[in-house]
C-alpha cells in the first residue's frame, strides 16, 4: 500500500504525485492541512511539511528524497539519466526550482494569493505579489534559454527536472500567474507535459473558494 499525505496546491506534493503517476504506482491521496500541525502528522514528519509518503511500514519525507527513492526502487520508466553529468544537471535544476524559484516566485504568489487565506493568516502582501510577478519573468526566460538548446530542460529526454518545474508552474497556472505568451518554447514544453496521462489528476484538482481559470485543464490552453 502506498499513501501520500499531500496538499493539492503544494508544488512539492505535486512533484511526488507526478513521479508516482509516471511510475504507474497506485497511491491513496490524503489531503493534509499541514499548517494545523496535528500530532498525528507531526509524528509522520516532525518538520511539519508535505509531502509525506507511506510505503508499507516506511515513512518518507522531503520531495526530492522521495522522488529519488522511487526512481531507485522503480527504475522504469527512468526519470534520471544514467550518466553522472546528466544526473548532476537534473539535480541542479530540481534544486533551482525547489529552492530559488520557490523562494522568489511560488512563495510570493501562491502563498500570498491562496495559502494566506486558507491558513487564516490575513491578506496578500502587495509587495511580495509584485516581487513574484517580476521574478517569474526571469525564470521563464531562463527556461526558454535552456529549451532553445535542449528538447527538455535537462537534456534530450524528460526527467525529474521537468516534473519539478511543471509542479511549480502548474500551481501558479491554477491562479493565472503564468504568462504563457512570453515564450513559445516554454508554452510548447508545458503543453507536452500537461497532456501526459500523469498530469490528469492535477488538472482535476479543485480548491474550495479558488476556482481555476478555464484554460487550466485545457490541453490546448
Amino acid at each position: 500500500m502506498i499513501r501520500l499525505y499531500h496538499f493539492p496546491l503544494s508544488p512539492f506534493s505535486r512533484k511526488v504525485r507526478l513521479t508516482l503517476a509516471e511510475k504507474k504506482l497506485e497511491v491513496e491521496l490524503i489531503e493534509e492541512r499541514y499548517w494545523e500541525a496535528s500530532p498525528d502528522f507531526l509524528r509522520r514528519n516532525p518538520a511539519g511539511k508535505v509531502p509525506v509518503l507511506r510505503i508499507d511500514t516506511k515513512t518518507l519525507s522531503e520531495s526530492q528524497a522521495i522522488c529519488e527513492y522511487l526512481e531507485e526502487s522503480v527504475p522504469t520508466p527512468a526519470l534520471m539519466p544514467r550518466d553522472l553529468d546528466g544526473r548532476f544537471e537534473v539535480r541542479r535544476l530540481c534544486a533551482w526550482f525547489d529552492d530559488k524559484f520557490n523562494a522568489e516566485v511560488t512563495s510570493k504568489l501562491l502563498y500570498e494569493r491562496v495559502n494566506k487565506k486558507i491558513m487564516g493568516q490575513g491578506y496578500p502582501d502587495s509587495k511580495n505579489v509584485k516581487a513574484g510577478a517580476v521574478r517569474i519573468k526571469y525564470h521563464l526566460d531562463y527556461m526558454a534559454w535552456l529549451l532553445d538548446q535542449r528538447r527538455w530542460l535537462a537534456g534530450d529526454v524528460m526527467t525529474l527536472a521537468d516534473l519539478t518545474a511543471a509542479a511549480h508552474l502548474s500551481c501558479l497556472d491554477y491562479i493565472s500567474d503564468v504568462d504563457w505568451n512570453r515564450s513559445a518554447v516554454v508554452k510548447d514544453w508545458y503543453a507536452k507535459i500537461k497532456s501526459r496521462p500523469a498530469f490528469r489528476a492535477l488538472l482535476a484538482d479543485q480548491i474550495p473558494g479558488f476556482p481555476p481559470p478555464a484554460h487550466y485543464a485545457d490541453l490546448d490552453f
